[in-house]
């Protein structure tokens, strides 16, 4: 099984270099800056579940693929997902699949309209990682999960063969008969926690401190509401596990989103937050704390670009 993987980053370099360490045949979409760093340091993944070094993995350009892939891992930035489907496009063949690991439901619609919705299975992560200046993924927690299946939840040939792939490669895969609604619960506790920690500017711990949890509860609910008029409710012991994170002392968890914020770049609000608004079966004063995160968020969008304007202008 021929395996692309859309980008080396802090996801797609995490399980495509284990998938790679295992032996799988794994080939790395990359610009050629990345490419570059990649053949000079290899890629490094540093995890308390183990290290891998890989020396010069096998990377591709997206003017060079000429041949489609079996299965083709998609993790980017929801920003960046109209780039990565051109570059992409190319491997796709009539039996290929396509495994998308974005947050919330929009790059779904995307992808089915470009391949067919017949090309796309469902798919989601649970980890927490980053590249270090060097290039290299350091792991920052004890969970890497990539659950996956087809969209009607249908066990098919491909996605047993995919699974089968996946089994050993030192991470936790699994082949769900469930897929959206799994994403759908994702996304409830990832719009949630991006949402809340963006306008705090804290943690889940900080946000418990204040005194201020049942903002987050409150917001919580709003997106389960969301989830539920779509036709799938948050389940109780996704949305126990939920408010359990959400309310413990001292956590230090904060969305990626808000590290975004913090170093100045682009965030994946539309995707995330305004997406999920947008399929609100409900009157606007129904999720007031949502649209507040949102307008938050889109207020840092547009302050960014007017001093981005303004520093290229001088």
């Amino acid at each position: 099984m021929r395996i692309l993987v859309v980008g080396a980053g802090a996801i797609g370099g995490y399980f495509g270099g284990r998938l790679k360490a295992a032996g799988r045949d794994v080939t790395f979409l990359v610009r050629q800056r990345r490419a570059t760093q990649l053949a000079e340091t290899g890629l490094v993944i540093r995890s308390p579940l183990g290290n891998v070094n890989l020396p010069a993995p096998p990377t591709v350009s997206a003017d060079a693929l000429r041949e489609p892939f079996d299965v083709i891992l998609l993790s980017c930035k929801a920003y960046d997902l109209a780039s990565a489907v051109d570059s992409f496009a190319p491997a796709v063949g009539p039996n290929s699949a396509i495994l998308p690991l974005l947050n919330g439901m929009a790059h779904m619609d995307t992808l089915a309209a470009r391949f067919g919705a017949g090309a796309v299975l469902g798919g989601l992560c649970v980890i927490s990682s980053t590249l270090d200046a060097e290039g290299g993924i350091v792991h920052l927690n004890d969970t890497h999960l990539l659950s996956f299946g087809e969209p009607d939840g249908a066990q098919s040939a491909r996605a047993q063969a995919i699974a089968a792939a996946m089994a050993g490669a030192h991470f936790d895969a699994r082949l769900s008969p469930a897929i959206l609604q799994e994403m759908w619960e994702k996304w409830a506790f990832i719009a949630t926690g991006a949402g809340i920690t963006c306008l705090m500017r804290a943690t889940f711990g900080d946000i418990v401190t204040a005194g201020a949890a049942d903002f987050t509860l409150g917001m919580f609910e709003e997106c389960c509401r969301i989830a539920a008029a779509n036709g799938f409710a948050p389940s109780q012991p996704a949305s126990e596990r939920s408010r359990a994170m959400f309310t413990a002392p001292g956590s230090t968890i904060a969305a990626s989103m808000l590290r975004d914020i913090e170093r100045g770049a682009p965030t994946e609000v539309e995707h995330v937050v305004g997406d999920l608004l947008q399929r609100s079966r409900t009157e606007p004063r129904e999720t007031p704390l949502l649209r507040i995160a949102y307008a938050h968020l889109k207020s840092y969008e547009a302050r960014r670009r007017r001093e981005l304007a303004a520093s290229t202008a001088t």
